[in-house]
This record gives structure tokens, sequence and C-alpha cells, in this order.
């Protein structure tokens, strides 16, 4: 007689919690883990992990997947990198609550495409509409089979228009009326399964028609609003993204909210590339905080935030010049064909970056002493000689003309990876002092958005390959890199049932070969609706992904189970 319905034998068990990895047997029954000892008995199916680490499944609390959940079971390309829960909702942008007409939808995705670059015609043609409320919503994805568990936060950018109408997406002030509706909807949300309340005052947001996110300069006493509503369920989070990369801002705003709530408040952290540095003075602050009784906890890449240019993307150093917009609606093959005719390559050579103060990635694309060929097996942490401009200076042209030659090469067109943020002094040795702080879990993958920009849903594998095996013989911990994706990362949202290889708890779990671990060089794909392109980056490493005791991944392959669900006990 069998006593579980599965066994993994013999892994190296990185728990969750932090503490030193052991050789042991697990033994899992009806999706939850059961028993780990040594030579646990029989089970249905046994799985050899020896020499292996078996870990719990990441919980990723940074995703945009809010359109994908909507038309694909698969979130991919988190589910590549053994991510088993995935937190949506995030930086207030999203698409409930919303009035049924086609104005009120459209305001929402063109928000959408702007913030999180997900393009018009793939969230007009994907997305189903069958909702106006937020609980309509997570009805509909309640509906729905996944390969991973989501957790959605209610995103205030939809729920300010929703209210408020053109008042809100012009970021009027809110009257007392508003703000009591919408912390009526946000209570209602709240008691049918929303985790919490996201928003973003960043002005880096903004839709694609050029405004700022309706969130954008919200007065604090709409935010406290919220806060009070959390303390009154008695559940729930506050994510947030402000501009604490400036130099006069602090945690001060952010801290008033978490006081007021009395509920876990989450934040984006990092560095800017250039001094002077910010982030030693805000972990102080951070620090501090929790150390009066509250629960801020930072969010940080453990890499370079980084864009990835090409032709073939939304983004490279030329995207703004008047010659290359006049090529920009071609075919791809087309379009390179014309662009490597040697006239207009001098022409756009020759041309300014699109002089509106208002674009400021128009300019940040041409950083080229943060800009990289990430190579076939990708290179995060590259030095300044390796840098577009670094090599350009060697070969006597100008970083511009490396750049545009590089991004002709091949049928598709060559890829350039720009190190935008966390790359101070042009390495990561600050993201290694950020992510020693007891405050500060990993998130900030972005996983679903960004898709023709932006590659870091993969970030996971890199904590676990670079972190933790390559750099400086593994400058971090596999446990301690593990604890911040997984025990650390589900506290944060209260999921106390998952997180932690323990028995009781959810048979949410990874087999990695940590010495085979990698990722492949992002790839663009068109498999979104209507054609629609996006970056993926596959891993290798990974024997297999667990939710809820189900093979959902077996060496990076799908196994077509589909066990993941909305998660409403928050």
């Amino acid at each position: 007689m069998t006593a579980f319905d599965t066994v993994i034998r013999g892994g190296t068990v990185v728990d969750g919690t932090g503490a030193a990895p052991v050789v042991a047997d697990i033994g899992i029954v009806d999706g939850m883990i059961a028993a780990i000892g040594p030579s646990l008995g029989a089970g249905r199916q046994d799985i050899d992990a020896r020499g292996k680490l078996v870990t719990p499944g990441f919980v990723d609390i940074h995703t945009h997947y809010d359109g994908q959940v909507t038309w694909e079971n698969r979130l991919s390309p988190s589910s590549y990198h053994g991510v088993t829960t995935a937190v949506i909702g995030n930086c207030g942008v999203g698409f409930a609550p919303c009035k049924p007409s086609a104005e009120a939808r459209d305001a929402m995705v063109r928000l959408m495409e702007g913030v999180e670059d997900i393009p018009h015609p793939v969230l007009t043609e994907g997305l189903p509409w069958t909702w106006e409320s937020f609980p309509d919503y997570l009805a509909f994805l309640a509906s729905r089979p996944y390969d991973m568990d989501i957790v959605s936060l209610v995103p205030h950018a939809p729920l300010r228009v929703y209210v408020m109408g053109e008042r809100g997406a012009d970021r009027e002030v809110a009257t007392p009326a508003d703000i009591a509706e919408m912390c009526r909807l946000l209570g209602e949300a709240i008691d049918h399964g929303a985790a919490g309340i996201a928003t973003s005052r960043s002005l880096f947001h903004r839709s694609s028609d050029g405004k700022a996110i309706p969130t954008y300069q919200a007065a604090q006493e709409e935010l406290l609003a919220f806060a009070r509503v959390l303390r009154e369920k008695g559940r729930g989070v506050f994510q947030i993204v402000e501009d604490i990369h400036l130099p006069d801002a602090s945690l001060a705003a952010m801290r008033e909210l978490a006081q007021e709530s009395g509920r876990p408040l989450t934040f984006s952290i990092g560095t800017g590339n250039v001094a002077p540095f910010q982030y030693p003075r805000l972990l102080e602050e951070l620090a501090a905080a929790n150390a009066a009784g509250l629960v801020m906890k930072g969010q940080v890449l453990p890499r370079g935030i980084g864009m990835i240019l090409g032709f073939e993307l939304t983004l490279n150093p030329f995207y703004t010049t008047k010659s290359y917009l006049e090529l920009v609606h071609l075919p791809l093959a087309e379009r390179l064909d014309c662009l490597r005719q040697p006239d207009v390559r001098a022409r756009i050579l020759a041309e300014p970056v699109d002089p509106d103060p208002a674009l400021v990635l128009g300019r940040a694309v041409r950083d080229f002493e943060f800009m990289f060929v990430l190579g076939d097996e990708p290179d995060y942490e590259q030095p300044p000689e390796r840098s577009i401009a670094g090599r350009a200076r060697a070969m006597g042209i100008t970083p511009e003309e490396l750049a545009y030659d590089l991004m002709l090469e091949g049928a598709g067109g060559g890829k350039l990876y720009l190190a935008m943020a966390n790359f101070a002094n042009g390495n990561l040795d600050a993201i290694s002092d950020i992510l020693a702080h007891p405050d500060v879990v990993m998130g900030l993958g972005d996983g679903g958005a960004h898709v023709g920009t932006i590659c870091d849903g993969s970030y996971s594998t890199f904590a676990l390959s670079y972190w933790a095996r390559d750099r400086a013989r593994g400058l971090k911990t596999v446990e301690d890199m593990v604890h911040r994706m997984t025990q650390a990362t589900a506290a944060v949202m209260g999921l106390d049932d998952r997180g932690v290889i323990a028995p009781g708890l959810r048979a949410d779990i990874n087999v990695i070969d940590h010495a085979a671990l990698s990722m492949g060089h992002p790839q663009v794909c068109y498999d979104l609706p209507a054609g629609g392109k996006r970056l993926i980056q596959r891993a290798s490493g990974y024997d297999l992904t667990m939710v809820k005791g189900e093979i959902v991944y077996r060496n990076g392959e799908p196994t077509g189970s589909l066990p993941g669900s909305l998660v409403t006990s928050c």
C-alpha cells in the first residue's frame, strides 16, 4: 500500500525559511506536503531528486498578467522560471472596474499600452470584457484554470476613473464623495477576494497618448482613505510605486500609509546608474520603519532593469528620429532592407532625438555607456569596455554607428541590452547591498508587461544562477536567494499556505539542477492576440515545477496540467 501520491526522493531541500539545506524525501498527498524525512514510504509516483535542489515554488509579487490571464492559461515567461504564484494588478493599472462603454474600455487599454507596453491591438482583440465591477473580474478569473495560482490587487487607476470619469483621468482632486465611493468599491473588492490596493505616483507611468497615469499626484488623503479600508477589513496589502530615486524623496508618505493601514506595504526600490545614489538613505528609512513595528518591504530586481532594444522591438536608439518613423510601419524584413541602404543609414544617424522633454525614453535609449550585446549566454554584468560606447571608442567610430549596425545583423535584426537602472557605477554591487537588507524581497520582473521592451521575468533563474553560484563563487547563499522569492514574498501577501516546504503546506515545488541552471537569450515570439509580439526567455535546469502536487512543467516544457487558480483568501 502506498503512503503518498508522490515522493520526491533524496533532494537537497532548501525549504524557503533561509535555513541551511538538508537532504530529505518529501511525501505529497492531495496536493499538500504530508511528510519530510529520510527514507519515506512508497509513493504512487517517485521522483529522483538526488543531487538537485528542491525549493518551494517562487511567489512573484509584481507581475502584470492582468490581460494575459483573460485569454491564456499559461503565464509564461514566469512559468518557465519556477514561479507558481503570481500577483497581478500592480502599479495601479488593470482592467477593472470599468464602465461597459467603448470609450471607457479604450481608456484602460491605452493606459496599459502606455504604462506597460502591451500593444493596443493585442488588448483590443484579447480582452473579452465580460465584467464591469472588480468582483465581476475576479469571478471571471476564478472560472479559468492556469499553470500557476494568481492573486489580484485592485488597481487604483481604473477605480479612480470608474468613480470620477474624466475628472479622475485628468488627475483632479477627488471630492469626499469620490473618495467615499472608491473606498466602498475597494471594500467590496476585498470582500470578494482582492488582495489589497495598488497605486502609482510615478511620472514615468503614462498612457499611450502621453497623459500621466490618473493616480499620479493623487492626494495623500485619498490614499490614506484606502489605508483605512485595509485596516477596517483587517486584510490586504498596499503596493505603491513612487519616484523615490529623486534627490529630495523619502519614504515618509509611504510610512504614513503603512501606519494608517496597519497592513503590509510594499514598494519598488533600486538605484540609478550614476551618483548621487539615494538607496543607502532609503534603506536606513526602511529599517527604521520596520523597527518601529510597521511592515514595509522593498521590492528589488536582482539585476539591472534592462530594456531590450532593436529594430524589431518597441524601442531602439533611433525610434524618435524622423526618418525612422517614416519606416516603422513597414513589415520587418522590408524595414530592415530600407535601413541597410547607405543613404537611409546616413540620414538616420545624422538626425537628432526628438527634443520633447516628455520623451524621457527617447534620450535614455541613447545611454550607450550602459548598453551591451547580451550574447547567446546572457551576461548581465559586463565591464565598461564592453559597452557599446566602450567598443565604439576602441573602434574609432561613434556609438550610434555601432549600435545601428549591430541591430541590422541577422534576419530579425540584432538586439541590444540597456541596463537602464540598478547598474550603479557600471556593476551590480549596489544591488548586492540592497539584497542584503532584511526588509527587501525580490520582485519587479513585470511578467506580462513591457512585452516588446523588457524581459526580466527570468529574475528568479538569474538570482539562483548568478548570485548564488557564479559571481565570486556564490556571493549570496542559495537559501537566502530562495527565501526572498518564497517565504518572504508569500508573507508580504498574507499567503501562509505556501512559500515553505513543510508538512501541511501546499506542494508548490521546484526540482532544480543548480549546476545546469541557465537562461536563454531573449527571443521575439508572435503569439499574442492579433499576432502581437512579445519577448520570451526560456530556462534550462528546471527538472520540474509542481503546483498543488501536479507537475506543470518538466524539463522546461508544459505537461498540459493546469491546477492553478485564482486565490481569494489572502
